[in-house]
């Protein structure tokens, strides 16, 4: 078993052995606590048949946690000045690849056709950078990519706006977009002192389960969440009012959104935080055809 990166002393001698210098432009926070990279393991339910793919792996903490336990580790890092510590820092584990690129850019199907062949499941797991948190989750859970969840690290306030429940201030958009496509839990918070350097932030671990169906079956996924959004938009205003504000020709058509609503059994007057995923797919369903 080799020592673990992730300790404040053996950062430091890998840090200063490189000169390496933290970039606040790439959101980097490398976590220091070994028992936190533990349980974001054990979280992702990594064994000899799963994959697993991180973004952002730094110099290789949670890389080398999830190379002790899963069959094969895909990292994406597009900062180019930390492939030779990862490559010295893996070197004991020949079942990670380190792949220099933007994660929003690649191709992950690709890749994952590519890497992932022999392997019965794919998990994701990182330690985001908070300035492209959302982005990312968004990106993997919409292109129709073969992932069977996610156990990312990012900050608290948007786990809590990720796994919020109809009726919560914290309940919106990112909300339905994300619990649309999985299960949302936060199933740990973590204290900014596991970090170096410290975020200004606390951060929280989330758990998103991929369903196997979406939560609402809709007839077009697309306008769907463009009401989700037109409802949001401003989250003191009313259904009806957001609604004939944010559609497209939405005052000369108030009448319409009307007898959607009505049909929709959406009264008029709530606001969209009040909505389950459920109810927002039944509206949706009644304004298509006004609106396509």
């Amino acid at each position: 078993m080799h020592k673990d990166i992730a300790t404040p002393i053996r950062t430091k001698e890998i840090l200063k052995k490189y000169g390496f210098s933290f970039k606040k432009s790439l959101g980097q926070n490398f976590l220091i606590d070994p028992n936190i990279l533990r349980n974001i393991t054990h979280y992702a339910g990594l064994d000899d048949h799963t994959g697993a793919i991180e973004i952002g792996p730094g110099i290789g903490a949670l890389t080398e946690h999830l190379a002790r336990e899963a069959k094969k580790v895909v990292a994406f890092e597009i900062d180019q000045r930390l492939l030779p510590i990862l490559e010295d820092s893996l070197s004991p584990y020949d079942n990670v690849k380190v792949i220099n690129q933007d994660i929003l850019k690649a191709d992950v199907g690709a890749i994952i056709a590519e890497e992932f062949q022999s392997v019965d499941k794919i998990m994701v797991t990182a330690n985001l950078p908070y300035y492209i948190t959302t982005p990312i989750i968004l990106k993997l859970l919409t292109e129709n990519l073969p992932i069977d969840g996610l156990v990312v690290m990012l900050q608290k306030e948007v786990a809590d706006r990720i796994s919020a429940v109809p009726g919560t201030k914290e309940y919106g958009s990112l909300s339905i977009a994300i619990q649309y496509y999985t299960e949302a839990e936060t199933v740990m918070v973590v204290p900014k002192t596991v970090f170096m350097p410290q975020p200004n932030v606390d951060s929280a671990v989330i758990q998103l389960t991929k369903r196997k169906q979406p939560a609402a079956q809709v007839l077009d996924e697309e306008f769907f969440f463009t009401i989700i959004r037109s409802c949001f938009a401003q989250r003191r205003k009313t259904i009806l009012n957001n609604l004939v504000s944010q559609l497209p020709n939405g005052k000369q058509k108030k009448n319409d959104i009307l007898s959607a609503l009505s049909e929709a059994e959406v009264d008029p007057v709530r606001r969209g935080e009040t909505l389950s995923i459920q109810e927002f797919a039944k509206l949706s369903d009644a304004l298509l055809p006004y609106f396509k």
